[in-house]
């Protein structure tokens, strides 16, 4: 599906009905996937699950946008009128920073936050590159031109997490516009003001990540009062691949927390 937001088109697909939760995915792939991480850790009924590529990603296009706050701007507008209402906001990584911005600027558009493996501003302290696991049989079924990335994303290294990688994570590199991403990182602060946001949130960061680091993610408690906060080990920046029965746990208690009573 499309949608016109401004001068910009945006692609998303989604899924069910009840409850809109949208799920912002990382940098450099599409919705393809935060889709396949959060498909198999969402409950199936009672929510509307909505996944959009981000401008300069996917099939999205970024016309007009020239920092992260215009992308924010986007997002919140989007949210609004594809949700036809407040939505839970759900992003990872990159995707989890433009999701404090759309709660800061339209904290009514959203009902409860959750962030995973949030890259903030600049990372201060980020742990050294670590394999948590590498089983024998990890590479059987990725090119060997893909090894890399892999290795660089992922820090447990199973047959399982190479194709999710080959399936869900290749295909979304291949459509990135670089051009569009560098005027738009050109201007990467996002206006994330002083005020706390007090509906129901999530913070989650991995032991392991080497990107982003778990220091930051826990500096975000003081912003988010009612936020739940996890640091999990064994799990890097692809940590919904990697620890997804922790990861479900953790987005069932926030989902029970968020989710509008009357429902």
């Amino acid at each position: 599906m499309e949608r016109r937001i401004g001068t910009s088109e945006i692609h998303y697909v989604e899924h069910g009905t009840g409850v809109p939760l949208v799920a912002l995915h990382g940098a450099g792939v599409d919705h393809r996937e935060i889709e396949a991480a959060m498909e198999a850790v969402l409950p199936r009924a009672g929510y509307r699950r909505i996944y959009p590529d981000l401008p300069g990603m996917g099939y999205s296009t970024s016309g007009g946008l020239t920092g992260n706050n215009d992308v924010v701007d986007l997002l919140g507008e989007f949210i609004e009128r594809v949700a036809e209402g407040p939505a839970l906001v759900l992003g990872h990584s990159y995707g989890a920073y433009l999701a404090r911005g759309v709660a800061a600027r339209r904290p009514g558009a959203v009902l409860g936050l959750a962030l995973v493996c949030p890259l903030a501003e600049q990372a201060t302290t980020v742990p050294a590159p670590t394999v948590v696991r590498q089983d024998h049989d990890a590479y059987d079924d990725l090119e060997a031109e893909h090894r890399p990335g892999f290795e660089d994303y992922f820090a447990v290294r199973t047959r399982a997490t190479a194709r999710r990688y080959r399936d869900r994570v290749v295909p979304g590199t291949r459509l990135v516009d670089e051009a569009a991403l560098g005027r738009i990182f050109a201007g990467w602060p996002v206006d994330l003001g002083e005020s706390t946001f007090s509906p129901p949130s999530l913070i989650v960061a991995g032991r392991q990540d080497s990107a982003v680091g778990y220091a930051d993610a826990v500096r975000l408690l003081d912003r988010y009062p009612r936020a739940g906060l996890a640091v999990i080990d064994g799990a890097g920046h692809a940590l919904l691949h990697e620890r997804p029965g922790v990861a479900a746990a953790l987005v069932q208690d926030w989902l029970d927390r968020a989710t509008p009573r009357e429902r």
